[in-house]
């Protein structure tokens, strides 16, 4: 570059956008995923009682009780309440057992091989920025390289070529490739934040008390949006957590007629139980329930268990994470 300009100019764009990616990056792989509460798991009592008795009526009617008071209504295509049996506890709404993590994680979107961590509640935000942050490096890369690219390529032409500066060939088609990958998940994720879904959500349509509705977590884009990157403008582009809720209950636009698992209608059992009424924003809280998946977007080896294995008996295959608080 010879004008100083030109420079400054670089200078002023390309260190910020490092730097967040950078940072968004950082917080994405080393945010610890949020794991359920203790309050969902079964106490010793129940456990013992679940586990001394296999049959499908006792353990329906364990985990319906252990449910009560919990802000579930969330539950398998069979109607029972999601239960972990490697964590030996109940699944909150949204969230999923990751076979790489050992755990459940809450709003579990897929386990990122990338960033060699589970992407969820905890660090969805930092990962969707990452992307962003990525993607403007990779075209700020390319189109800052342009001119000197088309430079090399006429001197090829010419007979002129200076072979030292191949290195610019690279730099220019590293951050064309990167782009174009990186915009069509970029561009996936936005999706998904517009219409308040997850990756795993995606894949299998959430079940709720009416049944199944792919847009039952679906407020509205700003409401979807203030999901993920909360409510104060001046950090919705800074990796600092800003997410709403807590990542156990979320509002939902379908009507409840209440707002615990009491409220879900089984022909095998009944409990008589009054749930807790409506949150203080005055909407209700609802669930999502989703059978095994595997994620196409990685690979083959990539997956999670949920709640496939309980088509029948309203179990899972899973185990508490030692991290578990």
């Amino acid at each position: 570059m010879q004008s100083d300009v030109e420079k400054i100019f670089c200078l002023i764009f390309y260190h910020p956008l490092l730097i967040l990616m950078m940072w968004a990056y950082w917080k994405t792989i080393f945010t610890p995923v949020a794991l359920p509460p203790n309050e969902f798991c079964l106490s010793s009592d129940d456990l013992e009682h679940f586990e001394s008795d296999p049959s499908l009526t006792n353990r329906k009617e364990v985990l319906t009780h252990a449910a009560i008071g919990l802000p579930l209504l969330c539950r398998t295509p069979t109607g029972e309440v999601r239960f972990c049996d490697k964590c030996k506890a109940i699944k909150p709404d949204r969230a999923h057992h990751c076979s790489v993590c050992s755990a459940c994680i809450l709003k579990m979107d897929h386990h990122c091989p990338w960033v060699n961590n589970c992407v969820g509640y905890s660090n969805y935000k930092f990962f969707i920025l990452f992307l962003g942050y990525a993607l403007l490096y990779s075209l700020y890369s390319a189109l800052t390289s342009l001119q000197y690219f088309i430079s090399f390529w006429s001197g090829i032409g010419s007979g002129n070529s200076n072979m030292e500066k191949l290195h610019i060939v690279f730099l220019f088609f590293a951050g064309i490739m990167f782009a174009v990958s990186l915009l069509s998940l970029f561009s996936y994720h936005c999706f998904l934040v517009s219409k308040n879904r997850t990756t795993l959500e995606s894949f299998q349509v959430p079940i709720f008390h009416s049944g199944p509705d792919k847009n039952g977590f679906n407020l509205g884009l700003r409401e979807n949006f203030t999901e993920v990157f909360g409510s104060k403008k001046k950090f919705w582009f800074l990796p600092i957590f800003t997410s709403d809720g807590d990542g156990i209950s979320y509002k939902t636009r379908i009507p409840t007629a209440a707002n615990s698992y009491q409220a879900i209608e089984s022909s095998a059992f009944s409990v008589q139980h009054s749930g807790p009424s409506n949150h203080a924003d005055g909407l209700p809280r609802s669930v999502v329930c989703i059978d095994d998946d595997r994620n196409n977007l990685l690979d083959g080896q990539q997956q999670w268990t949920n709640d496939g294995g309980e088509s029948r008996a309203g179990f899972d295959n899973e185990v508490l994470d030692p991290r578990r608080p």
